[in-house]
């Protein structure tokens, strides 16, 4: 399926498993703004990109937990590519010991920047979608870990809004999904580690969580979904039943309400 002339917006886009969906939309005709802490790799890899002379790539150096370097760059992917069609918050943190004895401020810090990384794009995604002038159905897809201990902590916040803000979005023309890896193979853990889990057989394979990607491309209209995947394959994953009849009624009183 060719998506030729769309735009993306992929932060933490130079390494792991960002670099993996740059480069498969990139494949697919598909413009691709980097946005990555690294600049050398995010810029190495967008001139390997525009190289092969698919589509277009360009960068931005990103600290997803500063809301002005976000917007900057996102106004930045707006002028080079015109619109932007999908958002990818993809950068994330890596596992951390709970209640180190560090007890500097920026170690308090670390569980929030993948939960702020998303909120803050889909912000950016909702005041650009504004503009009547370019109405046309975007995408927003978030990648919470469904096994880091630490990350556990903003994944649980980041399905929540996706289940329950991602219902309403389609009458916008966005969607909304989170796409929740087990562990794949990427530099964030040590060889070691991954090698265990490989012996297990317990690594989920890259690909798989691209076919996912992939399959939400396009006039895709799923919205709110949780799509876990993991050495096996992919699930869907509902929302929690309402208490009991009565809650289930009230909920849909407040959501009517306007």
């Amino acid at each position: 399926m060719s998506e030729a002339g769309k735009s993306a917006f992929i932060t933490g886009g130079a390494s792991g498993i960002g670099k993996a969906v740059v480069k498969m939309l990139s494949e697919k005709g598909v413009n691709v703004f980097i946005a990555d802490y690294n600049t050398v790799a995010a810029e190495s890899f967008a001139a390997e990109l525009n190289g092969t002379g698919k589509a277009k790539a360009a960068f931005a150096h990103v600290d997803v937990s500063d809301w002005n370097q976000l917007v900057e760059a996102f106004e930045h992917a707006i002028a080079a590519f015109e619109k932007i069609d999908y958002v990818y918050p993809i950068a994330g943190i890596g596992e951390r010991k709970w209640m180190t004895n560090k007890p500097s401020l920026h170690s308090w810090e670390a569980p929030d920047l993948s939960r702020e990384d998303l909120l803050r794009l889909f912000s950016l995604r909702i005041l650009r979608c504004s503009d009547s002038s370019n109405l046309h159905r975007r995408k927003v897809v978030r990648l919470p870990s469904l096994t880091f201990t630490s990350t556990l902590t903003h994944s649980s916040g980041v399905t929540g809004f996706v289940r329950s803000y991602g219902a309403h979005l389609p009458t916008e023309g966005i969607t909304l999904n989170a796409i929740c890896p087990n562990v794949v193979r990427t530099a964030i853990s040590s060889s070691d580690f991954y090698d265990k889990c490989e012996a297990e057989n317990l690594l989920t394979p890259m690909q798989s969580l691209l076919d996912v990607f992939e399959s939400l491309l396009g006039e895709d209209g799923r919205s709110g979904q949780i799509f876990e995947v993991g050495p096996h394959g992919m699930q869907t994953r509902d929302a929690p039943e309402p208490m009991d009849a009565d809650t289930g009624v009230l909920m849909v009183l407040t959501d009517s309400r306007g």
